[in-house]
């Protein structure tokens, strides 16, 4: 079951990098987590769900649970499979509300864009992105 709020969950972790004494520590958290995503299905691994402006294959399939949104992605790089596994930590199963109510620069709070590749950090405003226009989509 997902944290409280999606804000509980980026205090999280924001708290368990602080555990790591320097980025390329954090780096490695972050391909662990990477590393537990749950496998998904061939059948979406397509490109209705792929997701425009990561440099790497990013697919996202998203489903409605009641008033909650689930989501299912996966990539097949390690890096962008953790930056993943983090943002589904604060958005998935949340209501639409509960996401829209999050800053849409709240990651900044990790330190992940100023440590990250351009094209890594576009992958995941384009992440976002596709989670935002759910939510919206839905509320």
């Amino acid at each position: 079951m997902a944290t409280d709020t999606p804000q509980q969950a980026l205090d999280e972790l924001i708290e368990e990098f602080g555990f790591f004494d320097n980025w390329m520590d954090r780096y490695q958290y972050i391909i662990d987590l990477g590393k537990q995503l749950p496998a998904m299905p061939d059948e979406w691994k397509t490109a209705e769900y792929r997701i425009d402006g990561c440099q790497s294959n990013v697919w996202i399939y998203d489903e409605q649970h009641g008033d909650r949104l689930h989501f299912s992605a996966m990539s097949d790089a390690a890096i962008v499979s953790g930056l993943i596994a983090v943002v589904m930590r604060i958005y998935n199963d949340r209501t639409p509300h509960d996401i829209l109510a999050m800053p849409k620069n709240c990651l900044d709070q990790l330190g992940l864009s100023q440590h990250l590749s351009p094209t890594r950090n576009n992958g995941l405003h384009a992440m976002l992105a596709h989670i935002y226009l759910t939510a919206a989509k839905l509320a």
